[in-house]
């Protein structure tokens, strides 16, 4: 059975895209820790990151640079933050978050961003790629 984000890769479900290659996707998290926190993914359904093939995994950390690099050129923050932690997705994927305090990374605060602001922000942290 296809895991969320291969529906979201497929078109299946929505999301605000921020770039995509022809092996990796990356996307705004919908329920994010700060704005502009983005989930980047390979296309191809992986369960755990440590299971993916040394050269998938290195070009997905390379591909999740580029992506964070973008970020920072948007976002205001002191650092773009990255975790793996994949328990509530059964497909490899690597969080970048925007940092200002350590509280940022903690996966306990959320933050509200309408509809526009995911909308702008895709849009302006591909157009910073």
């Amino acid at each position: 059975m296809a895991s969320i984000f291969s529906k979201i890769i497929s078109g299946e479900i929505p999301c605000y895209k921020v770039a995509e290659t022809d092996d990796f996707f990356a996307f705004l998290d919908i329920n994010p820790n700060a704005k502009g926190h983005t989930l980047c993914i390979p296309k191809k359904e992986v369960d755990k990151i440590f299971d993916m093939d040394d050269e998938l995994y290195l070009r997905l950390m390379k591909f999740s640079k580029e992506v964070a690099t973008a970020i920072e050129k948007v976002v205001p923050c002191k650092r773009v933050g990255m975790t793996v932690i994949g328990l509530e997705v059964p497909h490899a994927h690597v969080h970048l978050i925007p940092l200002n305090t350590m509280e940022d990374a903690r996966f306990l605060q959320k933050t509200n961003v309408s509809k526009d602001e995911f909308q702008e922000l895709a849009k302006a942290i591909n157009s910073a790629l």
